[in-house]
């Protein structure tokens, strides 16, 4: 007992595993706004079907969300994210050689999707399920590989485009997340009795008292509470502005006489700020409760979205990043833990998944939208000022949001 006292605690590694498969994944996800401009312009597309390519996707991967949280509950993350991972390298490699639209869907929307999958539920569940407390800290430390990556592959991938060319860039992009992705998935592990552990912060004492099996919900029960379907369209407001910032700020900026690596530093900053707000919000949430912590993150998701409609110049744009970075990375911490406030840990991986797959149609729709009505009146703003909307909808909401009776009893 004294020796397993003295070794570091397993969770915290699971923690810097899930981190690295979240930077690689969601890293190289996020450059598609950097890609858009010299895609779109080599094969004329339009913006509403480049962008449409990034919507399947999200519908793709939100819909495998449900499956890969199962998948996780069930046999664990490891083999999931494994899988995930080789898909994913191999829709980046494919991209280096598309000629047509049905390929960009195809590879993109379809490979890359499925691959992504992997790449928020079973790394987030699985850390969840590691940790009874400092559970927020722990989610916010993984999450932060999301703004990292983003810190780290958005200017990488401008200068390789600018230096080499877009398909040269997607080999490399695939290449990178091929490989590292599949090494960080070795580590992770389904939960801490796989190696005679108990979560951290869990006593010996209490183990029969706090047994996940006790007090969570199976999945059936979540969706038949009404507290299941308003998180369900909180976070559907949320991932409506989410992926419509990331499709579409670097091509607006660029609209404006931004210049392409300024614009891609967009991006990176919303990226690197981010992190502050993951690990802020996270430790905020453990103290308040993730209700709070999602309330005052759409309070300033908003005021971000507002700031928005009068941004014109580089300086503008920056500090529309940070503001929108801070509130972004809060959020995406605060989903995963109010799941399982609100509904225990039994099925985390599923419930979780399916509320993120409702709420991924609404980042489906955000970026489809926002480039239509570009195709249609030549500006974001009504799609940007929809998203401010959305965002004030669902700060209300989350007004409404209390525990179920059955994980309160």
């Amino acid at each position: 007992m004294e020796a397993r006292k003295s070794r570091l605690f397993y969770g915290w590694i699971v923690v810097i595993a899930a981190g690295c498969v979240i930077l690689i994944m969601y890293g190289t996800l996020l450059t598609f706004g950097i890609f858009f401009e010299p895609v779109a312009t080599e094969f004329g597309w339009s913006r509403a079907m480049t962008a449409g390519a990034f919507s399947v996707g999200i519908v793709v991967r939100g819909f495998l969300y449900v499956v890969s949280g199962r998948l996780t509950d069930k046999y664990g993350p490891r083999i999931v994210v494994t899988a995930c991972g080789l898909l994913l390298g191999t829709g980046y490699l494919l991209m280096s050689q598309i000629s047509s639209i049905w390929q960009l869907y195809l590879f993109y929307g379809v490979l890359v999707g499925l691959g992504m999958s992997g790449a928020w539920i079973p790394p987030l569940s699985t850390v969840a399920r590691w940790f009874e407390k400092r559970r927020g800290l722990a989610i916010g430390m993984a999450a932060t590989g999301e703004g990292i990556g983003i810190i780290i592959l958005a200017p990488a991938a401008g200068w390789l485009i600018s230096t080499y060319g877009w398909r040269f860039s997607y080999i490399a992009i695939g290449a990178t997340a091929l490989v590292l992705a599949v090494a960080a998935a070795q580590f992770l592990r389904r939960d801490p009795e796989q190696m005679g552990l108990l979560p951290y912060g869990e006593r010996v004492a209490n183990k029969q008292s706090s047994n996940l099996e006790a007090t969570g919900l199976s999945f059936q029960q979540a969706i038949h509470t009404r507290e299941f379907w308003l998180i369900c369209a909180v976070y559907f407001c949320f991932l409506f502005c989410l992926d419509t910032i990331f499709t579409h700020i670097v091509i607006h900026a660029i609209g404006l006489g931004i210049s392409a690596i300024s614009a891609a530093n967009i991006l990176a900053i919303i990226g690197g700020i981010s992190i502050i707000g993951r690990l802020v919000m996270g430790v905020f949430a453990d103290r308040a409760g993730s209700k709070w912590a999602i309330i005052i993150g759409l309070t300033i998701l908003t005021m971000a979205l507002l700031w928005l409609q009068l941004t014109s110049v580089v300086w503008m744009f920056y500090l529309f990043a940070a503001i929108f970075g801070f509130a972004f990375g809060g959020l995406l911490v605060s989903f995963p833990l109010i799941t399982a406030e609100r509904f225990g840990l039994t099925s985390h991986g599923a419930i979780f998944g399916t509320i993120s797959f409702s709420a991924i149609m609404g980042g489906a729709l955000g970026a489809v939208l926002a480039g239509r009505i570009f195709d249609i009146t030549g500006s974001y703003q009504l799609g940007f000022l929809i998203c401010a909307a959305l965002s004030a909808i669902g700060f209300i909401l989350a007004f409404f949001s209390r525990p179920t009776h059955k994980m309160e009893a």
